[in-house]
């Protein structure tokens, strides 16, 4: 039976936050006290006014099928939000509405890779990106970064990457999982090496408005040459505690919108109608909330930081955005913790959860095994409890 499966999607696998939050979920609802560092979900509810518009929505009668690439007016909502805070010039031709972000960058590879190509992406990176990439008949090709340097790309690290089958260069800053946001210097380098060798720039923005140090810089505000390269992804759930409503988003050039419209309208057809109208709500209405949000995030992470960095085997960089901390545990390798042998990330993450019930995201999934990641998308209680319990399985 199993022969006559596709091949090249057996090959697929399966998301390692996805799974490690579920199984401290599970004993979670089997009564079990875990407290969890995994999935980057806010812990917010979703701000009033978003929810309320919902409920106007469905009240009226506003749950029927859009156009497959979205509601016009959810367009030109997303327009005014990208004029108004990337100073980048769309119409509704070039936004392309999916279901997540994660939707967007599926139709993104799908859109513009072919058989053979390659797509350059950072190591560490978020867990998807491989996978996206080889589910669009492509090759993922690693470019290792440094925690020394903030797990940036370095000039030198692309062109050495770069070859005649390179398609695209991912870029995603505020990243996942490492926290690193690039200087608008920094992404003139990236931009200049894409313009000369006529590489698309696939720009994850999710977590724009999670910044703590600096600012977001778009990379397709550098010039009319790289933006035309550029295919901007963002969306709804990060900024807006929305992660459920599925709502993603797309900024490109016409040609590869009308692509990706194409293959949304035979795949899934419209995202969902009511969190559509939401979303329009959540981009024009109240700010504050979100002010708010980024102000509860700042004080969990300069705590968390702090912390880390005061328990022995441990260390980390603060990070300038997301909600993200890239732990390194090089000194843990290979040590026994209570007759645990501690091989790599994954072990020390089944450590901490069989022992002191803390959930952690290995990252082996990442793409470097001598880290794990922490989430502080949850209480300053729960990641002081969750802490001290670290500290405590490794004393």
């Amino acid at each position: 039976m199993n022969d006559n499966l596709s091949v090249k999607n057996r090959k697929v696998s399966p998301s390692v936050t996805l799974s490690i939050t579920a199984k401290a979920k599970k004993m979670k609802k089997d009564g079990e006290d875990v407290i969890s560092f995994g999935a980057g979900e806010p812990d917010f509810k979703t701000p009033a006014n978003i929810r309320n518009a919902a409920i106007e929505a469905i009240e009226k009668g506003h749950i029927g099928y859009t156009a497959a690439s979205g509601l016009p007016e959810l367009k030109k909502a997303i327009c005014e939000k990208l004029k108004k805070d990337n100073n980048l010039e769309y119409t509704p031709e070039n936004i392309v509405i999916s279901n997540g972000a994660k939707h967007s960058l599926f139709n993104t590879f799908q859109a513009i890779c072919n058989p053979g190509d390659e797509v350059i992406i950072p190591v560490p990176y978020w867990v998807s990106y491989p996978e996206l990439i080889k589910m669009a008949d492509a090759t993922p090709v690693f470019v290792k970064t440094s925690e020394e340097n903030g797990f940036k790309y370095t000039k030198e690290s692309l062109l050495n990457r770069i070859t005649k089958k390179t398609k695209a260069i991912l870029l995603n800053s505020p990243s996942n999982p490492t926290g690193t946001v690039y200087t608008e210097d920094e992404l003139k380098e990236i931009a200049e090496i894409a313009v000369k060798n006529d590489i698309f720039i696939v720009s994850d923005e999710i977590y724009e408005k999670l910044i703590y140090d600096g600012r977001h810089v778009s990379i397709a505000t550098l010039g009319d040459e790289i933006k035309d390269l550029t295919i901007v992804i963002n969306g709804m759930s990060k900024c807006y505690a929305m992660t459920g409503w599925r709502i993603g988003y797309t900024a490109s050039n016409k040609e590869i919108a009308k692509t990706m419209t194409n293959i949304q309208s035979h795949a899934t057809s419209n995202p969902n109608t009511i969190a559509q109208y939401a979303s329009i709500e959540a981009l024009r209405g109240d700010q504050s909330p979100l002010k708010d949000m980024v102000k509860a995030f700042r004080e969990r992470r300069d705590y968390m930081v702090d912390k880390i960095n005061s328990i022995d085997y441990l260390s980390c960089k603060k990070p300038k955005g997301a909600f993200y901390v890239m732990v390194n545990i090089s000194e843990i390798i290979g040590k026994k913790f209570n007759g645990y042998k501690i091989s790599g990330s994954m072990d020390f993450a089944q450590y901490l959860l069989d022992t002191v019930k803390v959930a952690v995201i290995p990252g082996t999934g990442f793409g470097n095994d001598n880290y794990i990641r922490l989430s502080y998308a949850t209480s300053l209680d729960n990641i002081k409890e969750g802490l001290e319990r670290i500290e405590k399985a490794l004393n």
